[in-house]
C-alpha cells in the first residue's frame, strides 16, 4: 500500500510541467509566464496550482500548460457519472493539462493531460483513479505526422498490455468527436478515464508513461513543419478550424465541465482557448484542395498504424 499516493503524483506532475515548458520555450525562443495561484479561503474548492502561459511567440501563438491540485467537499456530477457510489464524497484532484496553438497553420494544435482523482467516502477506504491522454488536431494533413504520433502513443502503452492502445485509441475517437456536427476534432490519439483496474501502482506507471511520451510524440512534428511557408489562405483556414476546437471544449469536454462545476479557477480552465478564431456560415472547402483532403482523409477514424 502506497503511503502517500497524492504526494507521489504531485511530485511527478510538477516535474512533467517543468520539462515540457522548458522544451517548448527552447523551440520558441520565448519563456513561459508562470502564474502561481491559490484558492481564496472560504471558496467551495480549496487548493493551488501553477499556470504557465506563452503568448505571442515565434512558433506558438498561445501555449498553456497548467498544474492544479485542489480538494473539495463533494465530487461534481461530471466526476461521478461512472461512479454513482461516490456521489457526494470529498475529493482531491490533481493534474497537468496543456494545449499548444502554433502560429504556422502547418503545425498542428496538440492537447495532453494526465490526472488523478482520490475520493474519500464516509464508509470504506479512499479510492483513486486516473485519466489522461493526448490528441493531435492538424489544419493540414500529413500521413507521416499522424503515423508518428500514433506510433509513439502505442509504444508508450505497450508495456501495460496489448489491449491498451486499441482500446484507448477508440476511446479517443469516440470522445474527441463533435457530435453536434458528426465530425472528428482531429486525428485522435489516446484517451482514458476512470482507470482503476491496474491498482495505484499500475495506473500511476501507465499515466507516467503517457506524460513522458508527449514530447517524443509532438516535438518532431513541430520541428518538421514550423518553417513551412504559408499565406492568408492557410491562415484563414486555420482560424476557421480553430472554431471547432472552441466548440468541443465548451460543449463536450468533461475536464472543462469538471473545472467549472467544481468552482475551479476560470482563467486556468480556459487556457486551452486559441487567441484568435473565426466562424463562417456553412463554409465548405472545394474538392481537390488540401483543406478538403483534411476533412475526407484525416478528420475520419482511421487505423494510423
Amino acid at each position: 500500500m502506497v503511503s502517500d499516493p497524492v504526494g507521489l503524483m504531485r511530485e511527478y506532475l510538477l516535474g512533467l510541467q517543468a520539462r515540457i515548458t522548458s522544451a517548448i520555450a527552447e523551440i520558441d525562443g520565448k519563456s513561459f509566464l508562470s502564474d502561481a495561484w491559490e484558492k481564496e479561503p472560504g471558496s467551495a474548492l480549496q487548493g493551488s496550482g501553477v499556470t504557465q502561459i506563452l503568448e505571442g511567440g515565434e512558433v506558438f501563438e498561445r501555449a498553456g500548460c497548467g498544474f492544479s491540485h485542489v480538494s473539495g467537499p463533494k465530487l461534481p456530477p461530471s466526476a461521478t457519472q461512472h461512479r454513482p457510489e461516490l456521489a457526494g464524497a470529498p475529493f482531491e484532484a490533481l493534474g497537468v493539462s496543456l494545449v499548444f496553438h502554433p502560429r504556422n497553420p502547418y503545425v498542428p494544435t496538440v492537447h495532453m493531460n494526465v490526472r488523478m482523482i482520490t475520493a474519500r467516502p464516509a464508509r470504506g477506504e479512499a479510492v483513486s483513479w486516473f485519466g489522461g491522454g493526448m490528441d493531435l488536431t492538424p489544419y493540414y494533413g500529413f500521413e507521416e505526422d499522424a503515423v508518428h504520433f500514433h506510433r509513439t502513443c502505442a509504444q508508450a502503452l505497450a508495456p501495460f498490455g496489448a489491449d491498451k492502445y486499441p482500446r484507448f485509441k477508440a476511446w479517443c475517437d469516440d470522445y474527441f468527436c463533435l457530435r453536434h456536427r458528426g465530425e472528428q476534432r482531429g486525428i485522435g490519439g489516446i484517451f482514458y478515464d476512470d482507470l482503476s483496474e491496474l491498482g495505484f501502482d499500475g495506473g500511476f506507471a501507465l499515466t507516467r508513461a503517457v506524460g513522458d511520451a508527449f514530447l517524443h510524440a509532438y516535438v518532431p512534428i513541430v520541428q518538421r513543419r514550423m518553417h513551412t511557408p504559408y499565406g492568408e489562405r492557410e491562415r484563414q483556414h486555420q482560424l476557421y478550424r480553430r472554431g471547432r476546437y472552441v466548440e468541443f471544449n465548451l460543449v463536450w469536454d468533461r475536464g472543462t465541465h469538471f473545472g467549472l462545476q467544481s468552482g475551479g479557477r476560470t482563467e486556468s480552465i480556459l487556457l486551452s482557448m486559441p487567441p484568435l478564431v473565426r466562424w463562417s456560415y456553412d463554409e465548405k472547402p472545394l474538392p481537390g484542395t488540401p483543406e478538403h483532403r483534411l476533412l475526407t482523409e484525416f478528420l475520419v477514424r482511421r487505423d494510423w498504424l
